[in-house]
């Protein structure tokens, strides 16, 4: 089995709902839980984490939060939504089941399941 990653952030209601749904399915075991506030993804680990989304750099981006508004963007290349989510972790979609592998985006939380089937 693929050591899974749960990005999470303890303040997201659908994160919340994805590591309860994680842990009754594995028990506790078999996934690490990784708190991107606290500890944020840089660079290159966005961009790695971007090519094993589906929708790439723009499904990470939390287009919604007011830090994204106040960067005026228009039309932002995929360099430059990695760069505001590095310097700005809260801009990252939440939350993110990943197996190195794939990643999918937990919304709705039963969206990740798909990486238990293959993990």
């Amino acid at each position: 089995m693929s050591i899974l990653k749960l990005y999470h952030n303890p303040r997201c209601s659908k994160s919340r709902e994805t590591l309860a749904l994680l842990t009754a399915r594995l028990e506790g075991d078999g996934f690490e839980t990784v708190r991107y506030l606290e500890d944020p993804l840089d660079r290159e680990q966005l961009e790695a984490l971007a090519a094993r989304v589906k929708g790439g750099a723009r499904a990470l981006t939390r287009e919604n939060e007011a830090e994204w508004k106040t960067l005026g963007l228009v039309d932002p290349s995929d360099a430059q939504r990695l760069d505001a989510i590095a310097a700005t972790p809260k801009l990252m979609q939440r939350p993110i089941l990943d197996d190195g592998k794939r990643a999918v985006i937990g919304r709705p939380p039963e969206d990740v399941l798909v990486l238990l089937s293959d993990a």
